[in-house]
């Protein structure tokens, strides 16, 4: 019994040691640069909210947080990569919906699992997908390029940044609202596929918010937005309920995450600094110009939302019958 005591007493005093010296750790934490992993080339919604978030927490951590943008794959390329990096606070991930909560319907076989490899931080935004076509498209409204396809089946395409990426699973929506037939062009990132819809060589987009300054720009026109009420960043734009098609709800969004394993109070530190970031007067201002809803809120809420979304999204990547190895 003396024997079984003494084994209890120190497992208690290590993990006492252990909680200890991870609250030291984090206590001096950040002493060098953090690296933030982007699955996704520069220029699109994930970059974009990346950067948008990371410049005033780096500001207020003392400690510049790198990009590191290796797209591909639908985001799976990065984001195994970034479950296989060291859990030490200074390797983040910039989650996002497909590799986070699609690919696992999507992929036959994924070198990461979306729960278990990843430890939530905060939930950072969200952003209603909208329908857009290149300015030189004759369509004016969304019930005019409806008709043209309907006039024209399998004739018009559609670009995304990847099969599963939110833009094909918010046309997959849209087409099945629509019971249109058009064609599916998916691109290695939202970036290249809005350089595309601009220059006319596909037929629209249902994009994330980073086509706003291209509208703004007179270079695409939009038609309609995937959510229940009116983007303010477009007021004149109706939402699909609007149109007649209604329940066509799509939206991306993106959340900071770290490798299983990174120590809690780093977590719990890197989460009360991006809340403190997102209910800043300026953050509230540039995510309205982007378009997007704002968020926060704890690890907990972060990961109990990514589960939902997982579920949810299995129904949605079986409608599109899309299926990759």
């Amino acid at each position: 019994m003396m024997k079984k005591a003494h084994v209890c007493m120190m497992a208690a005093l290590l993990a006492a040691a252990g909680l200890a010296a991870a609250q030291q750790g984090a206590a001096g934490y950040p002493n060098q640069p953090i690296k933030l992993m982007v699955p996704w080339p520069a220029g699109g919604g994930v970059d974009t909210t990346a950067r948008m978030i990371s410049e005033p927490i780096a500001q207020k951590l003392g400690q510049p947080i790198v990009i590191d943008n290796r797209g591909g794959a639908g985001g799976n390329i990065g984001t195994e990569l970034a479950a296989r990096m060291k859990p030490d606070g200074y390797n983040l991930l910039m989650g996002s919906i497909s590799p986070n909560a699609v690919n696992i319907h999507l992929y036959s076989k994924l070198g990461f699992d979306p729960i278990k490899d990843f430890a939530p931080i905060v939930y950072v935004s969200n952003v209603p997908n909208i329908l857009v076509v290149p300015a030189s498209s004759p369509v004016k409204t969304a019930k005019e390029l409806i008709e043209m396809a309907r006039a024209n089946p399998g004739k018009l395409n559609y670009g995304s940044g990847g099969v599963g990426s939110s833009q094909h699973l918010a046309a997959v929506q849209f087409m099945s609202a629509a019971k249109i037939n058009i064609v599916h062009v998916p691109y290695k990132g939202t970036a290249p596929a809005e350089a595309d819809l601009v220059a006319g060589h596909i037929s629209l987009m249902l994009d994330t918010t980073t086509c706003l300054p291209f509208i703004a720009s007179g270079k695409m026109r939009a038609l309609a937005v995937a959510s229940k009420k009116r983007n303010p960043a477009l007021p004149d734009v109706p939402t699909f309920d609007e149109v007649g098609l209604p329940g066509v709800y799509a939206s991306s969004w993106y959340g900071l995450m770290a490798p299983a394993g990174t120590p809690r109070p780093v977590i719990d530190k890197l989460n009360a600094e991006a809340n403190q970031v997102l209910q800043s007067v300026d953050m509230k201002r540039r995510m309205a110009e982007f378009g997007a809803e704002i968020g926060g809120g704890t690890p907990e809420e972060f990961g109990q939302f990514i589960v939902s979304e997982i579920k949810r999204y299995e129904s949605i990547v079986k409608l599109s019958g899309a299926k990759l190895d």
